[in-house]
């Protein structure tokens, strides 16, 4: 197992607008999914599976759950690294289930309080690839607004999933912006959250061909640009977002 990101998940109080959303904005295609009883949307990227949409639930929503995408790490053994979370001071926010046909799951925070989910998926070695970068449809970058600080969060990240440091880059008053890498790879960085920011959190960037058209998208389809266009080291452009029913997320893509 890669100890990488494996999919991605939206929760949401709309899910026949998501998914037009997306479809519009993204160039996602949509397809059914789910269990019995349990209607699921399985999001892609041409032939290639990238996540999943289902309704946020009635308990979630009482308990003031906004909508939002969650990010899947693909483990060996769900239950015990649910455990490592818990004894490295994270906290297992759901405990591990099945998944009829998909695998074994949980969903768990790490000690700065960003949610995430493990997931040993089945067959055991059912885990594509990872795309060329760029490639539209995709995920381009993961980021963490960490609740308990980067240096921190990325102690606990690496003892967990030996993710390693890239780079670190001064923000001033900000701090550091830490680049972090999976399997030698680049994908994504580590910051402090913002005092502004009500949780910490992991955002995901998606990528798409050309910003500013895509950011036309997003407002013609009743989203909301927060932040950007801005180019990033390394030459790329990024926008971040949210969709109608208020879930964030970002843009990123190699040109204007």
């Amino acid at each position: 197992m890669s100890d990488n990101f494996i999919w991605y998940e939206l929760m949401t109080t709309d899910v026949a607008a998501a998914r037009k959303f997306y479809s519009a904005v993204v160039g996602w295609e949509m397809s059914e999914g789910g269990q019995p009883g349990m209607p699921y949307t399985i999001v892609s990227a041409g032939t290639r599976g990238v996540g999943g949409i289902a309704a946020l639930s009635t308990e979630a929503g009482d308990a003031g759950t906004p909508p939002a995408w969650m990010g899947y790490i693909g483990v060996d053994d769900t239950d015990a690294t649910a455990r490592r979370v818990a004894d490295a001071g994270g906290r297992v926010l759901r405990a591990p289930d099945d998944i009829p046909q998909v695998g074994r799951f949980a969903v768990v925070a790490d000690p700065g309080g960003a949610a995430f989910m493990l997931l040993a998926p089945l067959p055991r070695d059912d885990v594509p690839q990872a795309p060329e970068q760029g490639t539209p449809g995709t995920i381009g970058w993961h980021e963490l607004y960490a609740g308990n600080g980067q240096q921190a969060a990325f102690a606990f990240y690496s003892a967990l999933f030996g993710w390693t440091t890239v780079d670190e880059m001064d923000m001033g008053a900000m701090g550091k912006y830490r680049t972090f890498a999976i399997d030698g790879t680049s994908r994504g960085g580590m910051m402090d959250k913002p005092t502004e920011m009500p949780v910490a959190s992991w955002g995901y960037y998606f990528n798409v061909d050309g910003l500013d058209a895509a950011m036309t998208r997003i407002t013609v389809n009743r989203g909301k640009v927060l932040m950007g266009p801005h180019e990033v080291p390394g030459g790329s452009w990024i926008v971040q977002a949210t969709d109608p029913q208020g879930a964030h997320f970002a843009l990123v893509s190699l040109r204007r």
